[in-house]
């Protein structure tokens, strides 16, 4: 299927098909309803039986969801108690064979984070689990309308989810979405961007794209065709780039969608060295990467190195993989645990051939965010959090950032004069033996973002505790010291390093003094 092939995004017929399926609740509070969780669970994993038994009456959604999610014909006389029919055979959305009609895409409803109905536009078989996750309907009907395997366009997976519940909403005027896919991430970024820029290397990509937009109702992007940032003028800059690349670290480049096509984890590293040059000032990169952890190389200095000047950068992997877990998941994902023995094990041999050759002895899964902050001492944070977190992370991203510009520009003259507020349900816990008088130790414990632990002494607790912005940090230790009968000044000159580290994890944060007037005047009006 080339992209002449894909449907047509005709506004007036697009239109009428989005308010069809609208009023077949045709979305994802919709499916929630009709297929029950345990249904709506499995058809995310790719799994599709549970949905086709719930889906055995006639009603206009059941048509729907038999028809763009597991893709089997249904009669024209039921396809068009749901469907403009005529208009979706005209616009290349349904193919009609005799007296039946099939879809000649994938449509997924997908709910947007403010209760938005949206629909994402990929090939048949492929909204979730890779090349290796597609059915054997929507095999066929890739067969039948003849789509390379290598160029397939992939709709809503775990990443893809991922990277939108990272991405820092703050509203600006331009942001550029690398390696867009089928556009879940542009069609994010029209929520709180003026201007759109979609790329792919993938021309049907780029089609996708443009009608997962048009069918969500959202503004049409400026989509360019292109790797990396060719398709980007010398001297255009944004202020968010976001880009779940083809980060798969793999022996060639068979997929598209995930492989790179460079060596090792030279894509994503190229990304982030050539990204400083396309943000504006206070612009920030986002993206899912892959990297290769190296025989003698400490993997946070390798992916530090990677920092372009005049940026910060907070790193975290959330996984590793030994090499052998790795290139079982993706022979899976490409489908080819279904060829012969001796092509698999062939194709397993060449994954662990380039590894070995790149001394490669673990792949570690995670994200990267850049800021641009042009300052000379840079932020760059790499730390391994493989625990539950709490999405969206936006707001955590970017409150990160801007405490590393406070604690960068705050001496610890100044951190003591400063006044913090201990963060949204943060919890103390104290750890010990049963009956004994005092604790092991105290943990402050994050409920939200992060959801970090870190251990406090006595002196940290207390301190925490106190924090409600009212008093500096100094007085706080001040009124501490007398408590536990420790000299003032000893105590003010070993406790920053604390207060720091507090602060840089987000247990604290700091009261600027226009938030502190602007909460006074509240609190007086009260």
């Amino acid at each position: 299927m080339s992209n002449h092939d894909l449907p047509t995004p005709d506004a007036d017929r697009t239109s009428r098909l989005r308010d069809a399926l609208l009023v077949a609740a045709f979305t994802a509070d919709g499916l929630l309803e009709l297929l029950g969780a345990p249904a709506y669970a499995a058809l995310a994993r790719g799994e599709t039986v549970p949905a086709l038994r719930a889906t055995r009456g006639d009603a206009p959604l059941e048509t729907l969801v038999r028809l763009f999610l597991l893709q089997t014909p249904v009669p024209v006389d039921r396809a068009r108690a749901a469907l403009p029919v005529e208009d979706c055979v005209s616009g290349g959305w349904l193919v009609r064979h005799g007296d039946e009609v099939r879809a000649t895409v994938d449509v997924r409803p997908y709910g947007g984070p403010e209760g938005q109905d949206w629909w994402i536009v990929s090939d048949l078989g492929c909204a979730v689990g890779g090349a290796g996750g597609i059915g054997t309907a929507g095999a066929e009907a890739a067969d039948v309308t003849g789509v390379d395997r290598s160029r397939l366009v992939l709709g809503v997976g775990g990443a893809s989810t991922t990277l939108a519940g990272l991405t820092v909403r703050t509203p600006v005027g331009r942001a550029l979405d690398l390696g867009t896919g089928s556009g879940i991430q542009a069609l994010h970024a029209s929520r709180h961007v003026t201007r759109v820029t979609a790329t792919d290397v993938n021309q049907r990509a780029l089609g996708f794209a443009g009608l997962t937009l048009a069918l969500s109702g959202a503004p049409a992007a400026d989509l360019r065709e292109g790797s990396l940032f060719e398709p980007i003028g010398a001297d255009e800059t944004y202020d968010l780039i976001v880009s779940n690349p083809p980060f798969v670290i793999s022996p060639g480049a068979r997929l598209t969608y995930r492989d790179g096509g460079m060596g090792g984890d030279d894509l994503c590293r190229t990304l982030v060295q050539k990204a400083a040059s396309h943000l504006a000032d206070g612009g920030y990169l986002q993206l899912l990467a892959n990297w290769q952890h190296v025989e003698g190389e400490d993997w946070r200095e390798r992916l530090s190195s990677w920092v372009p000047a005049g940026c910060d950068a907070w790193i975290v992997q959330r996984e590793v993989q030994d090499v052998a877990q790795y290139a079982e998941l993706w022979l899976r994902d490409a489908g080819d645990h279904r060829a012969s023995p001796a092509e698999y094990a062939a194709r397993y041999d060449a994954w662990l051939e380039e590894f070995a050759a790149r001394r490669t002895k673990a792949v570690g899964l995670g994200w990267i965010t850049l800021r641009k902050s042009g300052t000379a001492r840079p932020s760059v944070i790499a730390e391994e959090w493989p625990h539950p977190v709490e999405q969206p992370l936006g707001e955590t991203v970017r409150a990160h950032f801007e405490r590393q510009d406070f604690l960068r520009a705050t001496d610890d003259a100044a951190l003591l004069e400063s006044r913090f507020r201990l963060a949204d349900e943060v919890l103390q816990e104290q750890v010990g033996l049963p009956g004994a008088e005092d604790p092991e130790h105290v943990v402050l414990r994050q409920n939200r973002g992060m959801r970090r632990a870190t251990k406090v002494d006595t002196v940290g607790a207390g301190f925490a505790g106190v924090c409600d912005g009212t008093l500096s940090a100094g007085r706080i230790l001040d009124a501490i010291a007398q408590l536990l009968g420790e000299d003032q000044v000893v105590l003010r000159d070993r406790t920053p390093e604390s207060i720091r580290l507090l602060v840089e994890q987000g247990f604290l944060e700091p009261v600027s003094e226009r938030g502190r007037e602007d909460g006074d005047s509240t609190d007086s009006r009260g």
